[in-house]
């Protein structure tokens, strides 16, 4: 009897590490205290998916200096946390940042389009990693809080938005938002209750820009 219960207990401690091991896909929480920014003059973010897991992310100032600017504003005030990612393609972007989770909001305010097509030079490349703003059709300048996340190299959107960032750590939570979003259309729309939510976007390196 004695050996049936030692048995039993040693089963159920060989069993609480499987257990935990499979109860979710979130990738584990970054060390910031010894993160090594690759350069420490440019802006850093931090982007938490709540299930999936965190991104750092460097910002480019020297190619979008409004767009950064915008997007720091943004996260300082909040604006970003608690927020969803509404549409994902597979292959092609997870885009999220509107304040109604369809697409058709922003925060009241709307920024130049920093990009060649608008007639602003800006040579960050849509590759896989790479974040750009959204807007609205063939308004240039509609840009606002809404923005994606390049899930691989698409380089027909190059020259037309404003690329203004680089995940530099954590792209594989790209990969498990892509690999988990069951798309209710061709153009990636997710429906509410599954959206991944932005637990959190904040700054971890660097300060707000100064615009001329």
């Amino acid at each position: 009897m004695m050996f049936k219960k030692c048995l039993m207990v040693i089963m159920l401690c060989m069993l609480v590490p499987l257990m935990v091991a499979c109860g979710g896909d979130e990738v584990g929480q970054i060390d910031l205290e010894n993160f090594e920014f690759p350069n420490p003059e440019l802006p850093v973010i931090l982007i938490d998916i709540e299930g999936y897991g965190q991104m750092i992310a460097e910002l480019y100032p020297e190619y979008a200096p409004i767009t950064v600017h915008n997007f720091i504003e943004l996260i300082e005030a909040g604006f970003y946390n608690g927020l969803t990612f509404h549409r994902i393609i597979e292959g092609f972007v997870m885009q999220g940042g509107c304040p109604y989770g369809t697409g058709f909001g922003n925060s009241g305010r709307t920024i130049i389009g920093e990009f060649s097509s608008n007639g602003i030079e800006n040579p960050l490349r849509h590759t896989r990693g790479v974040l750009s703003m959204a807007r609205g059709g063939h308004d240039y300048n509609s840009a606002s809080s809404q923005f994606f996340i390049m899930h691989a190299n698409v380089h027909s959107l190059d020259d037309d938005y404003a690329a203004f960032g680089r995940v530099i750590y954590g792209l594989e939570v790209i990969d498990l938002v892509i690999g988990n979003a069951t798309p209710v259309d061709f153009n990636g729309t997710i429906s509410s209750d599954e959206q991944p939510v932005i637990r959190e976007i904040r700054l971890i390196n660097g300060s707000q820009i100064e615009l001329d």
